[in-house]
């Protein structure tokens, strides 16, 4: 396929951000190109849970079928400090099942999606820099081959930026990442299972050391189906730069396994093994440009007190989408750099800054171990935190839970020396 040499949107990262964008960019009518490093499909480290926030974004991307097809659960189980609880999804205005699909079958999918709506995809073409036209992106430079000699342009109207957590091309515009908020560190592999159609995912929040110390984090084990045959089986700690995560992620995940075998039924091997760092709670400043805007990971998109991005990459895409073309920005218009942060912060602020606040408390000694079992006698505390961890109070919502919520959001934002995506 001949590679375009302009565009009406120019979305730069096909993960499920960025595939979302493109989707819906081209649904609604827009010329778009959706370009990539990687050569689908292609691996990404994640946990791969899919939760009814997410699942509600693939329903309106019409989805809901393909991912019935894989594995459905219907909740949490908790377990830590000597308790267990099946904590089921809420559901309400959003849907009450969950999934949970490898990021190699996800994003491949995701992919092929944008493009039957009608973008055009280009894989194995790195983004390096931008071209200039006064303050607003010209063109992008992409690079091809091992060593990339191969360089092109193309030009563009409108840029999204959704090329994940390290965001090299949100970097050349300027994106900073600040690590005085809580960040994440975590890792994952795949185990085989006798239980991959196990209802339920499991999240251990009493995450303990080899020396038996409990660390600032949680491990998961989340079932893919009969299919897949295993589990994605991961690590999470929380850190800042005040007390940053002195821990060695794939050694712990490895010890984490054996704790967990026999109750499981886990095989010895624990398959494709990766790490990563996770900018979290939007901790980044220069989001959005004149006609750029960066989305999902890249944003950092990503809830701080369960590590979840997927379905924030989702809606990020859906709706930076539905903004350019609502205010004619995808052949020029609104200023992106007034409006997208703004959009970021009305949908995601509140919640983003009282998350990372409560998440951040988590990584002060010994205040887990002292509150971890008070929260898990409480069958009621749990449900709510579950709700209110996963971020399941939409707009819709009017009950106490999510005005306690929105409250304590609100006067979190007040308090911040920098409110999230400052």
């Amino acid at each position: 396929m001949t590679t375009p040499q302009r565009t009406d949107v120019l979305v730069v990262g096909a993960g499920p951000a960025g595939s979302a964008a493109a989707a819906w960019a081209a649904r609604l009518g827009a010329d778009v190109v959706l370009a990539d490093a990687a050569v689908f499909p292609r691996d990404k480290t994640c946990g791969d849970g899919l939760t009814p926030r997410a699942i509600g974004e693939l329903d309106r991307l019409g989805l809901t079928d393909w991912v019935r097809a894989h594995t459905v659960n219907q909740g949490l189980r908790a377990h830590g400090f000597g308790q267990t609880l099946h904590l089921p999804w809420p559901g309400g205005n959003l849907p009450d099942w969950g999934s949970a699909i490898a990021r190699t079958e996800l994003d491949d999918y995701l992919r092929t999606t944008a493009i039957k709506a009608g973008a055009t995809g280009i894989d194995g073409a790195r983004a390096v820099d931008v071209r200039w036209d006064g303050g607003k992106v010209a063109a992008v430079v992409f690079a091809r081959g091992s060593r990339g000699g191969e360089r092109f342009e193309i030009e563009c109207e409108r840029l999204v930026v959704a090329d994940g957590v390290r965001s090299p091309l949100g970097k050349v515009l300027g994106r900073e990442w600040h690590r005085d908020t809580v960040y994440g560190v975590a890792g994952r592999c795949y185990v085989s299972s006798t239980k991959p159609d196990d209802p339920w995912i499991s999240s251990h929040l009493e995450l303990r050391g080899q020396d038996g110390e409990v660390l600032s984090g949680y491990g998961w084990i989340f079932p893919l189906g009969t299919d897949a045959g295993g589990v994605n089986l991961g690590v999470g700690t929380l850190a800042t730069a005040k007390r940053p995560a002195d821990v060695a992620i794939k050694p712990l995940m490895g010890f984490y396994a054996d704790e967990r075998r026999e109750e499981f039924e886990l095989g010895d091997e624990l398959r494709m093994p990766t790490s990563a760092l996770l900018p979290m709670g939007g901790a980044v400043s220069n989001v959005a440009g004149p006609n750029w805007a960066l989305i999902g990971d890249a944003a950092a998109c990503v809830n701080p007190l369960n590590g979840e991005g997927i379905d924030y990459g989702l809606e990020t895409g859906r709706l930076i989408a539905e903004l350019m073309v609502s205010t004619g920005s995808t052949t020029g218009g609104a200023d992106l750099g007034v409006i997208w942060p703004a959009v970021l912060r009305e949908h995601y602020g509140e919640a983003f800054s009282i998350a990372r606040r409560l998440a951040g408390l988590v990584t002060v000694p010994r205040l887990l171990p002292a509150l971890g079992p008070v929260g898990m006698r409480s069958d009621l505390l749990m449900t709510l935190a579950l709700r209110w961890m996963g971020n399941f109070v939409t707009d819709e919502d009017r009950d106490r839970a999510a005005r306690v919520w929105r409250w304590a959001g609100r006067r979190s934002i007040a308090r911040d020396a920098r409110p999230p995506f400052a």
